[in-house]
């Protein structure tokens, strides 16, 4: 229990920084009320990813099959337009922007998160 609520949490600050980094790089951008609102913003874009990303990406399992795998950015891109909504501190731009943003978003929550969670070793078939 207490090795996932660490998990958790480093996955959490993954987000935030990955966040800050997103809203320096991607201009149209912002996210708002400094460190408090990214911390809110992490919350929520992790809530919304959580609880209405595997619905959205079962829905759009044919479509991302088809365009392999592309059509995954556009569902990143409507989860974090979401979170927006939801949260007020996150502000986006065009269309464009915020598919890039989500791009972004995606790779270095990638990266931060295989450096940051140590990867469980792969048992064997039968072991325990």
């Amino acid at each position: 229990m207490i090795r996932l609520l660490r998990a958790l949490i480093l996955q959490w600050l993954v987000l935030i920084v990955v966040l800050a980094i997103t809203a320096l790089l991607v201009p149209g951008i912002q996210v708002s009320g400094g460190l408090w609102g990214l911390i809110v913003t992490a919350a929520v874009v992790g809530l919304v990813n959580a609880l209405v990303g595997p619905v959205l990406r079962l829905l759009a399992l044919p479509i991302t099959v088809l365009t392999l795998g592309l059509f995954s950015l556009v569902v990143n891109a409507v989860l974090l337009w979401l979170s927006s909504l939801l949260s007020g501190w996150l502000h986006l731009g065009g269309l464009f922007t915020t598919v890039l943003a989500a791009l972004v978003i995606s790779v270095l929550n990638a990266i931060g998160t295989r450096l940051v969670l140590p990867s469980r070793p792969h048992r064997a078939a039968g072991t325990r």
